[in-house]
């Protein structure tokens, strides 16, 4: 990459940036490829090749060469999450913030595709609820399918403005907003991204990112902990916001323990003294990112008090046969959307109630399915999900050309003894569904998963 191919004072911009160093960062951008990072899902013991760990996160790993996930069954079957590795630096930071004895509510504002919030997922109890909002509504469904393959149910996902959660004031312990910005942490990784970069998409986003943190600031709670990170390196969208947000508001910027040998670049805002972590590609093996945490000291309000008298009313029958395919059944909460049967951690069940009042919800929990007579039609989550009891249904072991086969929605030839409706697996981690007949297999893998491309 030529240094005249970045974006006109890109560079000049950068130079007055604390831990800037323009030669290593150009080269970093000529010669050096982006490192391929995974990290694993600690609810799906899998992978035993690991490699190199990610210095911030013990379930991030380095990759020597960038595998084609599209055809790894593995990764279909949510054992793993291809993130970026500087990005894993949130869970550091929730890590260090998280009381270790008391449930807490967490909310990723704009949550899209999902890495972040399987992220946070990974460091939550079942007694945490997650909820991971995404704005934009034809991303909602990318995230959904991540936190699906993730398999807890303790997640809500929703599709909301910042602005609609002013109606769950103080309802959240935790908050990241990992805001939409100039995105020239990505040149590396995205070259095509330097064509959108000007001083004036920075400034947009700095206005954009002070909405964004004003409409959702009630929603945190007093002493709650707001998380702010973007992937850009602009002072706009970094120090100065974390000034504007200590003027604006009364929050305390919290320090967090970095190691010295992980290359990350403590810095301080230049009118509050704000703690800020910088991420340069010549300094981290990662892409570029900006991070910081604030303590709010102020109350926004509460939640008026909720009672629901209209608790909806199970079949009974149905409810039974529902709770044989769940592990430690009497551990949820189980309702029905339509003629679907979903399930959260039973703790959850006040803050369901309350979010379905303020907030637009695009799933709960884990959907289990239908009873159809005498039989669960059994729903694509409840799979992937860690709740199933495996014990009460039929699981058919996938050889790696079979499940591929599997992952397409194709035709399967299988030579076993089970009928009915069976759990496909392979190395042990269930893929999906399938309805195993006297003469044919029917594949109930969902569509709009299924491998389309072509094995190189």
């Amino acid at each position: 990459m030529d240094k005249r191919l970045f974006p006109d004072k890109f560079l000049d911009l950068l130079t007055i940036e604390p831990g800037f160093d323009n030669a290593g960062f150009v080269n970093a951008h000529q010669n050096n490829s982006p490192p391929t990072s995974i990290r694993s899902n600690p609810f799906k013991p899998s992978i035993t090749n690991k490699g190199e760990t990610v210095p911030w996160c013990a379930d991030g790993y380095y990759l020597d060469t960038r595998p084609s996930f599209t055809f790894d069954p593995l990764f279909h079957a949510g054992c793993y999450y291809v993130q970026e590795a500087s990005s894993m630096f949130i869970g550091h930071i929730l890590n260090y913030i998280k009381p270790q004895n008391e449930a807490i509510n967490v909310l990723d504002l704009c949550a899209a595709p999902g890495g972040k919030s399987t992220l946070i997922n990974s460091a939550l109890n079942t007694n945490d609820l997650l909820v991971a909002n995404e704005i934009i509504k034809t991303r909602v469904p990318i995230l959904a399918d991540n936190l699906n393959r993730w398999g807890t149910a303790n997640t809500i996902v929703t599709n909301n403005d910042p602005k609609d959660f002013n109606r769950v004031k103080g309802f959240f312990d935790i908050i990241l907003v990992d805001a939409p910005c100039s995105g020239s942490g990505m040149f590396r990784k995205d070259p095509a991204a330097m064509n959108e970069w000007s001083e004036a998409n920075v400034n947009l986003c700095h206005q954009r990112q002070e909405r964004i943190l004003a409409d959702v600031y009630p929603a945190l709670k007093q002493d709650g902990y707001l998380i702010y990170s973007t992937c850009s390196y602009s002072h706009q969208e970094n120090e100065d916001i974390l000034d504007w947000l200590c003027q604006e508001f009364d929050l305390e910027s919290i320090r967090i323990p970095i190691n010295k040998e992980w290359g990350i670049v403590e810095t301080e805002s230049d009118g509050e003294k704000a703690w800020g972590y910088r991420f340069y590609p010549d300094k981290v093996k990662g892409e570029g990112l900006f991070a910081a945490c604030l303590k709010k000291k102020d109350n926004s309000g509460e939640l008026a008090s909720f009672k629901n008298n209209n608790n909806q009313k199970v079949p009974a029958t149905e409810l039974e046969q529902v709770k044989a395919y769940i592990n430690n059944p009497a551990d949820y909460y189980y309702f029905k959307v339509n003629d679907e049967w979903m399930a959260i951690n039973h703790q959850h069940k006040e803050s369901l109630q309350i979010l379905q009042r303020h907030l637009y919800i695009k799933k709960s929990g884990v959907s289990i399915g239908q009873v159809m007579g005498k039989d669960l039609i059994p729903h694509h989550e409840l799979a992937l999900s860690i709740i199933i009891n495996k014990q009460a249904v039929l699981q058919t072991p996938l050889t790696y050309d079979e499940a591929i086969l599997f992952l397409k929605r194709e035709n399967l030839q299988l030579d076993t003894n089970n009928k009915g409706w069976s759990l496909m697996t392979f190395d042990g981690q269930a893929l999906g569904w399938a309805k195993i007949l006297p003469n044919r297999i029917n594949n109930y893998y969902p569509k709009e998963l299924r491998i389309l491309s072509q094995k190189a």
